[in-house]
Protein backbone atom coordinates (compact mmCIF):
# COMPACT_ATOMS: atom_id res chain seq x y z
CA UNK A 1 0.00 0.00 0.00
CA UNK A 2 1.64 3.20 -1.16
CA UNK A 3 -0.09 5.62 1.19
CA UNK A 4 -1.84 5.38 4.52
CA UNK A 5 -5.59 5.02 4.29
CA UNK A 6 -7.11 8.23 5.60
CA UNK A 7 -10.16 8.25 7.82
CA UNK A 8 -12.06 10.69 5.63
CA UNK A 9 -11.26 8.72 2.48
CA UNK A 10 -12.71 5.57 4.02
CA UNK A 11 -15.71 7.48 5.36
CA UNK A 12 -16.36 9.01 1.94
CA UNK A 13 -16.07 5.60 0.30
CA UNK A 14 -18.58 4.06 2.71
CA UNK A 15 -20.99 6.94 2.12
CA UNK A 16 -20.66 6.45 -1.64
CA UNK A 17 -21.36 2.72 -1.30
CA UNK A 18 -24.35 3.48 0.93
CA UNK A 19 -25.77 5.95 -1.58
CA UNK A 20 -25.35 3.46 -4.43
CA UNK A 21 -26.92 0.68 -2.37
CA UNK A 22 -29.92 2.85 -1.50
CA UNK A 23 -30.27 3.91 -5.14
CA UNK A 24 -30.25 0.22 -6.13
CA UNK A 25 -32.99 -0.48 -3.58
CA UNK A 26 -35.10 2.39 -4.95
CA UNK A 27 -34.65 1.25 -8.55
CA UNK A 28 -35.44 -2.33 -7.54
CA UNK A 29 -38.68 -1.17 -5.90
CA UNK A 30 -39.73 0.82 -8.97
CA UNK A 31 -38.97 -2.06 -11.35
CA UNK A 32 -40.81 -4.48 -9.07
CA UNK A 33 -43.85 -2.21 -8.97
CA UNK A 34 -43.83 -1.92 -12.76
CA UNK A 35 -43.48 -5.70 -13.16
CA UNK A 36 -46.48 -6.22 -10.88
CA UNK A 37 -48.60 -3.78 -12.88
CA UNK A 38 -48.91 -0.94 -10.39
CA UNK A 39 -50.49 2.15 -11.90
CA UNK A 40 -47.78 4.54 -10.69
CA UNK A 41 -44.57 2.53 -10.22
CA UNK A 42 -42.54 5.68 -9.52
CA UNK A 43 -44.38 5.94 -6.21
CA UNK A 44 -42.51 2.84 -5.08
CA UNK A 45 -39.28 4.84 -4.78
CA UNK A 46 -40.01 5.42 -1.10
CA UNK A 47 -40.69 1.74 -0.39
CA UNK A 48 -37.12 1.18 0.92
CA UNK A 49 -37.68 3.95 3.49
CA UNK A 50 -40.97 2.41 4.59
CA UNK A 51 -39.41 -1.06 4.76
CA UNK A 52 -36.51 0.27 6.82
CA UNK A 53 -38.90 1.84 9.33
CA UNK A 54 -40.95 -1.37 9.49
CA UNK A 55 -37.96 -3.61 10.11
CA UNK A 56 -36.51 -1.31 12.75
CA UNK A 57 -39.56 -1.78 14.96
CA UNK A 58 -40.16 -5.45 14.13
CA UNK A 59 -39.11 -8.03 16.69
CA UNK A 60 -36.27 -10.41 15.95
CA UNK A 61 -37.23 -14.00 15.15
CA UNK A 62 -36.54 -16.45 17.97
CA UNK A 63 -35.82 -20.04 16.92
CA UNK A 64 -35.30 -22.71 19.62
CA UNK A 65 -31.65 -23.77 19.98
CA UNK A 66 -30.47 -21.31 17.32
CA UNK A 67 -26.92 -19.95 17.56
CA UNK A 68 -27.53 -16.21 17.70
CA UNK A 69 -23.80 -15.41 17.75
CA UNK A 70 -23.09 -17.24 14.49
CA UNK A 71 -26.17 -15.73 12.89
CA UNK A 72 -25.09 -12.26 14.00
CA UNK A 73 -21.58 -12.80 12.64
CA UNK A 74 -23.01 -14.01 9.33
CA UNK A 75 -25.42 -11.11 8.99
CA UNK A 76 -22.79 -8.49 9.77
CA UNK A 77 -20.21 -10.33 7.71
CA UNK A 78 -22.02 -9.54 4.47
CA UNK A 79 -21.78 -5.81 5.20
CA UNK A 80 -18.11 -6.17 6.22
CA UNK A 81 -17.29 -8.09 3.02
CA UNK A 82 -18.88 -5.37 0.87
CA UNK A 83 -16.99 -2.62 2.75
CA UNK A 84 -13.63 -4.40 2.49
CA UNK A 85 -14.13 -5.13 -1.21
CA UNK A 86 -14.93 -1.44 -1.79
CA UNK A 87 -11.47 -0.42 -0.53
CA UNK A 88 -9.90 -1.32 -3.89
CA UNK A 89 -12.67 0.23 -6.02
CA UNK A 90 -11.57 3.59 -7.48
CA UNK A 91 -13.83 6.56 -6.82
CA UNK A 92 -12.22 8.79 -9.41
CA UNK A 93 -8.57 8.28 -10.33
CA UNK A 94 -7.42 5.86 -7.63
CA UNK A 95 -8.95 3.56 -4.99
CA UNK A 96 -8.71 4.28 -1.29
CA UNK A 97 -6.31 1.34 -0.93
CA UNK A 98 -4.31 0.96 -4.15
CA UNK A 99 -2.93 -2.45 -3.19
CA UNK A 100 -0.38 -4.29 -5.29
CA UNK A 101 -2.78 -7.24 -5.25
CA UNK A 102 -6.02 -5.27 -5.48
CA UNK A 103 -7.63 -7.66 -7.96
CA UNK A 104 -6.90 -10.63 -5.69
CA UNK A 105 -8.12 -8.69 -2.65
CA UNK A 106 -11.49 -8.15 -4.29
CA UNK A 107 -11.74 -11.81 -5.20
CA UNK A 108 -10.80 -12.85 -1.66
CA UNK A 109 -13.74 -10.93 -0.19
CA UNK A 110 -16.03 -13.50 -1.80
CA UNK A 111 -14.81 -16.02 0.76
CA UNK A 112 -16.27 -13.80 3.48
CA UNK A 113 -19.60 -13.72 1.64
CA UNK A 114 -19.60 -17.52 1.36
CA UNK A 115 -18.89 -17.91 5.06
CA UNK A 116 -21.37 -15.21 6.08
CA UNK A 117 -24.39 -16.59 4.25
CA UNK A 118 -23.62 -20.14 5.31
CA UNK A 119 -23.30 -19.05 8.95
CA UNK A 120 -26.72 -17.40 8.72
CA UNK A 121 -28.23 -20.65 7.51
CA UNK A 122 -26.37 -22.81 10.02
CA UNK A 123 -26.90 -20.54 13.00
CA UNK A 124 -30.65 -20.29 12.40
CA UNK A 125 -31.16 -23.97 13.31
CA UNK A 126 -33.93 -24.31 10.73
CA UNK A 127 -34.04 -26.79 7.81
CA UNK A 128 -34.91 -24.31 5.05
CA UNK A 129 -32.25 -21.89 6.23
CA UNK A 130 -29.59 -24.62 6.33
CA UNK A 131 -30.47 -25.89 2.85
CA UNK A 132 -30.31 -22.30 1.58
CA UNK A 133 -26.82 -21.92 3.03
CA UNK A 134 -25.64 -25.09 1.31
CA UNK A 135 -27.26 -23.92 -1.91
CA UNK A 136 -25.07 -20.83 -1.83
CA UNK A 137 -21.97 -22.97 -1.30
CA UNK A 138 -22.95 -24.93 -4.42
CA UNK A 139 -23.54 -21.67 -6.27
CA UNK A 140 -20.17 -20.38 -5.10
CA UNK A 141 -18.39 -23.46 -6.38
CA UNK A 142 -20.06 -22.88 -9.75
CA UNK A 143 -19.33 -19.19 -10.23
CA UNK A 144 -15.99 -18.79 -8.45
CA UNK A 145 -13.72 -20.21 -11.16
CA UNK A 146 -15.32 -18.27 -14.06
CA UNK A 147 -15.27 -15.15 -11.89
CA UNK A 148 -11.61 -15.65 -10.99
CA UNK A 149 -10.61 -16.20 -14.61
CA UNK A 150 -12.51 -13.07 -15.68
CA UNK A 151 -10.58 -11.03 -13.11
CA UNK A 152 -7.29 -12.63 -14.15
CA UNK A 153 -8.01 -11.83 -17.81
CA UNK A 154 -8.28 -8.12 -17.04
CA UNK A 155 -5.13 -8.28 -14.91
CA UNK A 156 -3.34 -10.14 -17.70
CA UNK A 157 -4.26 -7.43 -20.18
CA UNK A 158 -2.77 -4.81 -17.86
CA UNK A 159 0.19 -6.90 -16.76
CA UNK A 160 -0.57 -6.07 -13.14
CA UNK A 161 -2.83 -6.96 -10.23
CA UNK A 162 -2.99 -3.31 -9.10
CA UNK A 163 -6.39 -1.83 -9.92
CA UNK A 164 -4.85 1.54 -10.78
CA UNK A 165 -2.59 -0.13 -13.36
CA UNK A 166 -5.60 -1.91 -14.88
CA UNK A 167 -7.29 1.48 -15.34
CA UNK A 168 -4.14 3.01 -16.85
CA UNK A 169 -3.81 0.12 -19.33
CA UNK A 170 -7.18 1.10 -20.85
CA UNK A 171 -6.06 4.57 -21.90
CA UNK A 172 -6.29 3.72 -25.59
CA UNK A 173 -8.98 1.04 -25.60
CA UNK A 174 -11.36 -0.15 -22.90
CA UNK A 175 -11.03 -3.81 -22.03
CA UNK A 176 -14.73 -4.42 -22.64
CA UNK A 177 -14.06 -3.94 -26.37
CA UNK A 178 -11.57 -6.78 -26.70
CA UNK A 179 -12.59 -8.80 -23.61
CA UNK A 180 -16.38 -9.04 -24.06
CA UNK A 181 -16.59 -12.64 -22.84
CA UNK A 182 -14.71 -11.84 -19.63
CA UNK A 183 -16.96 -8.82 -19.08
CA UNK A 184 -20.14 -10.88 -19.56
CA UNK A 185 -18.85 -13.60 -17.23
CA UNK A 186 -17.97 -10.97 -14.64
CA UNK A 187 -21.50 -9.53 -14.72
CA UNK A 188 -23.00 -12.99 -14.32
CA UNK A 189 -20.70 -13.77 -11.42
CA UNK A 190 -21.61 -10.40 -9.86
CA UNK A 191 -25.22 -11.57 -9.77
CA UNK A 192 -24.09 -14.81 -8.12
CA UNK A 193 -21.85 -13.06 -5.59
CA UNK A 194 -24.76 -10.86 -4.48
CA UNK A 195 -27.22 -13.83 -4.77
CA UNK A 196 -29.37 -11.64 -6.96
CA UNK A 197 -31.91 -12.03 -9.76
CA UNK A 198 -31.70 -15.35 -11.61
CA UNK A 199 -29.12 -16.55 -9.07
CA UNK A 200 -31.06 -15.68 -5.91
CA UNK A 201 -32.14 -19.24 -5.14
CA UNK A 202 -30.15 -19.52 -1.87
CA UNK A 203 -32.38 -16.77 -0.41
CA UNK A 204 -35.43 -17.17 -2.63
CA UNK A 205 -39.08 -17.88 -1.88
CA UNK A 206 -38.99 -21.27 -3.61
CA UNK A 207 -37.32 -22.54 -0.42
CA UNK A 208 -39.56 -20.56 1.94
CA UNK A 209 -36.97 -17.80 2.19
CA UNK A 210 -33.82 -19.91 2.04
CA UNK A 211 -30.82 -19.10 4.21
CA UNK A 212 -32.43 -15.93 5.55
CA UNK A 213 -35.86 -17.40 6.24
CA UNK A 214 -35.46 -16.89 10.00
CA UNK A 215 -34.16 -13.33 9.83
CA UNK A 216 -36.56 -10.61 10.94
CA UNK A 217 -36.44 -7.08 12.26
CA UNK A 218 -33.03 -5.34 12.42
CA UNK A 219 -31.26 -8.57 11.43
CA UNK A 220 -33.08 -8.69 8.11
CA UNK A 221 -32.45 -4.97 7.62
CA UNK A 222 -28.70 -5.47 8.02
CA UNK A 223 -28.83 -8.41 5.61
CA UNK A 224 -30.70 -6.40 2.98
CA UNK A 225 -28.28 -3.49 3.38
CA UNK A 226 -25.34 -5.85 2.90
CA UNK A 227 -26.93 -7.45 -0.14
CA UNK A 228 -27.54 -4.12 -1.88
CA UNK A 229 -24.04 -2.98 -0.89
CA UNK A 230 -22.57 -6.11 -2.48
CA UNK A 231 -24.53 -5.41 -5.64
CA UNK A 232 -23.27 -1.81 -5.69
CA UNK A 233 -19.63 -2.77 -5.08
CA UNK A 234 -19.59 -5.48 -7.75
CA UNK A 235 -21.13 -3.02 -10.21
CA UNK A 236 -18.55 -0.38 -9.28
CA UNK A 237 -15.63 -2.80 -9.74
CA UNK A 238 -16.68 -3.51 -13.32
CA UNK A 239 -15.79 0.12 -14.16
CA UNK A 240 -12.02 -0.03 -13.50
CA UNK A 241 -11.77 -3.60 -14.75
CA UNK A 242 -13.46 -3.26 -18.13
CA UNK A 243 -14.90 0.23 -18.68
CA UNK A 244 -11.80 2.40 -18.49
CA UNK A 245 -12.28 3.69 -14.98
CA UNK A 246 -13.01 7.41 -14.97
CA UNK A 247 -12.00 7.91 -18.60
CA UNK A 248 -14.47 9.80 -20.76
CA UNK A 249 -14.93 12.99 -22.77
CA UNK A 250 -15.66 16.46 -21.33
CA UNK A 251 -16.45 15.37 -17.77
CA UNK A 252 -13.85 14.72 -15.02
CA UNK A 253 -13.07 11.18 -13.87
CA UNK A 254 -14.91 11.60 -10.55
CA UNK A 255 -18.10 12.17 -12.58
CA UNK A 256 -17.60 9.42 -15.14
CA UNK A 257 -16.93 6.76 -12.50
CA UNK A 258 -20.34 7.03 -10.76
CA UNK A 259 -22.12 7.41 -14.11
CA UNK A 260 -20.64 4.16 -15.41
CA UNK A 261 -21.28 2.47 -12.07
CA UNK A 262 -24.93 3.57 -12.15
CA UNK A 263 -25.29 2.13 -15.67
CA UNK A 264 -23.87 -1.27 -14.65
CA UNK A 265 -25.90 -1.26 -11.45
CA UNK A 266 -29.05 -0.56 -13.45
CA UNK A 267 -28.36 -3.61 -15.63
CA UNK A 268 -27.86 -5.82 -12.58
CA UNK A 269 -31.07 -4.60 -10.92
CA UNK A 270 -32.96 -5.01 -14.22
CA UNK A 271 -31.81 -8.65 -14.38
CA UNK A 272 -33.89 -9.49 -11.31
CA UNK A 273 -37.15 -8.65 -13.04
CA UNK A 274 -36.36 -9.74 -16.58
CA UNK A 275 -34.31 -12.95 -16.39
CA UNK A 276 -35.69 -16.31 -15.21
CA UNK A 277 -34.31 -18.11 -12.19
CA UNK A 278 -31.60 -20.70 -12.82
CA UNK A 279 -31.63 -24.03 -10.99
CA UNK A 280 -28.44 -24.83 -9.11
CA UNK A 281 -27.79 -28.07 -11.01
CA UNK A 282 -28.25 -26.25 -14.33
CA UNK A 283 -26.01 -23.42 -13.21
CA UNK A 284 -23.29 -25.86 -12.18
CA UNK A 285 -23.50 -27.53 -15.57
CA UNK A 286 -23.42 -24.23 -17.45
CA UNK A 287 -20.48 -22.99 -15.38
CA UNK A 288 -18.30 -26.05 -16.00
CA UNK A 289 -19.34 -26.78 -19.59
CA UNK A 290 -19.74 -23.25 -21.00
CA UNK A 291 -18.48 -20.41 -18.80
CA UNK A 292 -15.09 -21.81 -17.83
CA UNK A 293 -14.07 -22.87 -21.38
CA UNK A 294 -15.33 -19.55 -22.79
CA UNK A 295 -13.45 -17.35 -20.32
CA UNK A 296 -10.30 -19.49 -20.63
CA UNK A 297 -10.43 -19.01 -24.39
CA UNK A 298 -10.82 -15.28 -23.80
CA UNK A 299 -7.78 -15.34 -21.50
CA UNK A 300 -5.80 -17.21 -24.18
CA UNK A 301 -6.64 -14.54 -26.77
CA UNK A 302 -5.62 -11.78 -24.37
CA UNK A 303 -2.38 -13.62 -23.54
CA UNK A 304 -1.52 -13.92 -27.24
CA UNK A 305 -2.19 -10.22 -27.77
CA UNK A 306 0.01 -9.30 -24.80
CA UNK A 307 2.87 -11.50 -26.07
CA UNK A 308 2.61 -10.10 -29.62
CA UNK A 309 2.68 -6.54 -28.29
CA UNK A 310 5.81 -7.44 -26.37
Amino acid sequence: MSDDIGFWAVAGLLVAVGVLAFAAAMLDSVMGAAAMGRARPAGAMLDPVRETARLLVQQRAVVPASDSVLRLIGTGGIVVAAALAALVVPIGARPVADLDIGVIWFNAMEVLVWAALWLIGWGSNAPFALVGGYRFIAQGLAYELPHMFALITAALGAGSLRVGDVVDAQAGLWFVVWMPVAFAVYLLSALAMAFWGPLAQPVDDDLAGGAVSELAGPDRLVFLAGRYALLAVTAAFAVPLFLGGGAGPWLPDWVWTPLKTAAVLGVLVWARWRLPAVRMDRFLEIAWMVLIPAVLLQALVVGIVVVVRG
